[in-house]
């Protein structure tokens, strides 16, 4: 069992950054590949960025590629995704999860963390 936490969410305006964090309670989180998806009001569950185990393999969906980026530092058990260039559309509760395997789809990740809300304003 895995328990992961994001933190780092917020209000912003369009064009500014955020961080968001997700530490593993467990040290084993520093063996699984790391996703992050975002739901928006409305819609369905979407991948956003993805890590593996040792950090050889990045994926980013099309749509935040360049201006997000996914990182991690096993040391601290914790998974990173740094958001430039925020975007009304980026606005969504952001998951991270772990999985076995390294790949986009939401069904493949064994652990959920919580959520944690990011609101992009004009």
């Amino acid at each position: 069992q895995v328990q992961l936490v994001e933190s780092g969410g917020g209000l912003v305006q369009a064009g500014t950054s955020l961080r968001l964090s997700c530490a593993a309670a467990e040290r084993a989180g520093s063996m699984y590949n790391m996703g992050w998806f975002r739901q928006a009001p409305g819609k369905e569950r979407e991948f956003v960025a993805l890590i593996s185990w040792n950090g050889g393999i990045l994926d980013y969906a099309n749509s935040v590629k360049g201006r997000f980026t996914i990182a991690r530092d096993n040391r601290k058990n914790t998974v990173y995704l740094q958001m430039n260039s925020l975007k009304l559309e980026d606005t969504a509760v952001y998951y991270c999860a772990a999985g076995a395997v390294a790949t986009r789809r939401p069904g493949d990740f064994q652990y959920w963390g919580q959520g944690t809300q990011v609101t992009v304003t004009s």
